[in-house]
Formats: C-alpha cells, sequence, structure tokens
C-alpha cells in the first residue's frame, strides 16, 4: 500500500485530507508535531508528503522541506498553504516542493496532484505512442490520427492532447493543465483553456464516436473512451 505523511496542525483539514485519500487507497500517517514531523519525513519511507506551511510555535513547514533535501531525500513533497501570493509559491518552489496547492482546495485536485507527483518520481520508458480508442498519438513524430485518419494540430493543441493522453482515464484539473502545458504557476482568469479544449474536440471528436475529451464539472477535463463520473457520483 502507499504511504502518504501529511504534516498538518488543524485536525479538521488534517481529517479530511486522510479520510479523502484512505478512499483513493493511500496509508496515512498524520503528522501535527513539527520537531516529530522531521524525523519522520527523514528517517521513514513515503511515498509522497502533504506540508502544510503554518504549523504549530510559528514554524513554517518549509523548514521541515529544507531539512528533508539537505538530507539527500528526494520524497516528493506537495506543500498546502494558505499562503498563495506569488512569491510565497516561489518560495516553496525554491526551498523544494515538488508542488504547491492554496487552501481551500478540492480534494478531487489534490488527490490528482499527488498522483502526478508520484508518476513523476517514478519514471517508466517513455512510450513512443499511446492509444485511447481509435485515437492514436506517435510522441517521437508528433503527429496524431483518429481511425487512421491524419489529425493535425498547433503545437500548443499537441501538448494539450499528450498531457490529457498520458493521464488518459484520469482527471486533470484546469490548474494543472495551466501548469503543464502552458508553464503557468497561477490562473490568467482567461478561458484560454476552454478555447483550446473546444478546438481540440472540434479536431478529435467531429464526426467520430464515441466521444473522447470529457468535462468534468467543477474539476476540470478527462480523456477516455467512456466518460468519467461527475464529483459526488458512485
Amino acid at each position: 500500500m502507499r504511504r502518504c505523511l501529511v504534516i498538518e496542525d488543524d485536525p479538521d483539514n488534517a481529517e479530511y485530507v486522510a479520510r479523502g485519500l484512505a478512499d483513493q487507497g493511500w496509508l496515512v500517517t498524520l503528522c501535527p508535531d513539527a520537531t516529530d514531523a522531521v524525523g519522520r519525513a527523514i528517517d521513514q519511507t513515503w511515498d509522497v508528503i502533504v506540508l502544510d506551511r503554518m504549523l504549530p510555535d510559528d514554524v513554517d513547514g518549509l523548514s521541515i522541506l529544507e531539512a528533508l533535501r539537505s538530507q539527500g531525500r528526494r520524497t516528493p513533497v506537495l506543500v498546502l498553504s494558505a499562503l498563495g501570493a506569488t512569491d510565497e509559491r516561489v518560495r516553496g518552489l525554491k526551498a523544494g516542493c515538488d508542488d504547491y496547492l492554496t487552501k481551500p482546495f478540492s480534494l478531487d485536485e489534490l488527490a490528482a496532484r499527488i498522483e502526478a507527483l508520484v508518476r513523476r518520481s517514478q519514471p517508466e520508458h517513455a512510450p513512443r505512442e499511446i492509444r485511447v480508442a481509435d485515437l492514436r498519438i506517435d510522441l517521437i513524430s508528433r503527429s496524431v490520427d483518429r481511425a487512421g485518419r491524419a489529425i493535425p494540430l498547433q503545437p500548443r493543441e499537441f501538448r494539450l492532447l499528450a498531457y490529457l493522453m498520458l493521464n488518459h482515464g484520469r482527471t486533470v484539473t484546469r490548474s494543472m493543465l495551466l501548469e503543464s502545458v502552458w508553464d503557468y504557476r497561477f490562473d490568467p482568469q482567461t478561458n484560454l483553456i476552454d478555447v483550446h479544449i473546444s478546438r481540440l474536440r472540434n479536431k478529435i471528436d467531429r464526426d467520430a464516436a464515441p466521444p473522447l475529451i470529457h468535462t468534468v464539472r467543477g474539476v476540470g477535463y478527462s480523456l477516455a473512451a467512456d466518460p468519467p463520473a461527475s464529483p459526488g457520483e458512485p
């Protein structure tokens, strides 16, 4: 079973995270104390660490992160914080965190980001091509076809499709797309993603069945042969 250390002093928030991750198969250990957290983070093996910034006795969680990295531990760390200003995010990334999510947050997004971190920390041989139903993408030649019909894409459209197909069957959030496809660490408050998804749908799903690009209401998007369940559905 995959192991997650949650360093969070707020009992309600910690329990919320623990229950949500446990439902997805994680073995979660809660640690509200900064001193204990340093020892646990360094001395034990974890698949991922969720780290709050503001801990008791005015301890900044980034100090735990810096101690972890100074010992050469490369455990994926997601910082979870109410400190959401751009300079605070930059501080977190410079301190060595792998992702930074601000409060309040969606449990679906937290889980999706954790899954992405774990996949990146356990690299496999990169596939040359990916197939979903009758859609095929060649990551080397950068060609795309569906049912044998070539589909020309602009560079950004190709990058967006590649990210969706590498995560096929999973829901990816808007902020994950902004960071991975556009390299934005903030939401520019535009319809940038909607426009590109619409264009991509028109090229991929036009005159084809079943539709492969799905909107997951309130969360993000998914590329799959079957539409994903909306949040709250069984």
